[in-house]
């Protein structure tokens, strides 16, 4: 008997490890699997399952007799912004009572340009927009201020001087070519027409840390070149006022037929705004 079991001793297998540190490999392969699938969200799959996952729980809440509330879980992709803090809102709306304020008194000091179609004093998300054509404020080809232009144009100076926002003076042409020895090309035309009226809000008593002036040529029309008409419009002078006192985003849920909110998909583009059209002759 000892001499058998001394026999079957000798044939007992020693790589029996083997076994379980393959089953640990598997396991642990299939782990990193697990977790390289979960990192790489699909959300149009994710979408299909959450919409499953709703069903079924709404079919569940109507078969109960206790009312249950089912949110969907896609809304937790996209969490809606935290909620302005109190003294940031009333910032805000002081702000944007200043601008609106401003505007009222660029509107009041040249009410006679703006009722004869010569100017135009807009409001938007970046502030107060002022477009003035440049028949009023120089001769053709020239940049020096008119006497009438100085006085309309000392006035809105000093409506800008009472307040902090950052102003930008823009020169534009038409596509009429000019070469004098003070003026090669639009170019320069157009940016020592800004830079006049710079000068003179300086001299209205805005800072010139506040102040910018940019020369564009012809390269931004509003109207097309081709007509007499067209091309007096693209001649003209932009005071843009920049205040940047847009309105919060509020996220407002869609419901449909008691459904969770809906949001957009990650590749939707936002809706483009279209430009505001213009009045000037």
């Amino acid at each position: 008997m000892a001499r058998r079991k001394k026999h079957e001793d000798e044939h007992e297998n020693h790589e029996r490890w083997l076994v379980s540190y393959a089953d640990f490999m598997t396991l642990l392969f299939a782990f990193f699997v697990v977790m390289y699938a979960l990192s790489s969200l699909n959300e149009g799959k994710y979408r299909i399952m959450s919409d499953s996952v709703v069903t079924a729980f709404r079919s569940i809440g109507t078969q109960s007799k206790t009312p249950q509330v089912v949110a969907s879980p896609i809304a937790s992709i996209r969490p809606s912004p935290p909620p302005q803090p109190p003294e940031a809102e009333e910032a805000r709306k002081a702000k944007a009572e200043r601008v609106k304020n401003m505007a009222e008194e660029i509107r009041k000091v040249l009410a006679p340009l703006v009722a004869d179609g010569q100017v135009r004093v807009t409001e938007g998300a970046f502030g107060i927009t002022v477009e003035i054509n440049a028949s009023v404020l120089f001769a053709p080809g020239e940049a020096l201020l008119g006497a009438d232009a100085q006085r309309a144009l000392r006035a809105v100076g000093q409506v800008v001087a009472g307040a902090e926002f950052p102003v930008t003076v823009e020169g534009h042409t038409d596509v009429l070519p000019i070469a004098t020895p003070m003026f090669p090309s639009n170019w320069e035309l157009s940016a020592v027409r800004a830079s006049s009226v710079v000068r003179l809000f300086v001299d209205s008593g805005v800072r010139p840390s506040r102040l910018t002036a940019a020369g564009y040529g012809d390269q931004r029309p509003m109207a097309d070149n081709a007509t007499a008409d067209g091309r007096a419009r693209n001649r003209r002078v932009t005071i843009l006022i920049e205040s940047r006192v847009a309105e919060p985003a509020v996220s407002a849920p869609v419901r449909a037929s008691g459904v969770t909110d809906s949001i957009l998909p990650a590749d939707a583009a936002p809706p483009v705004p279209k430009p505001e059209g213009t009045a000037q002759p």
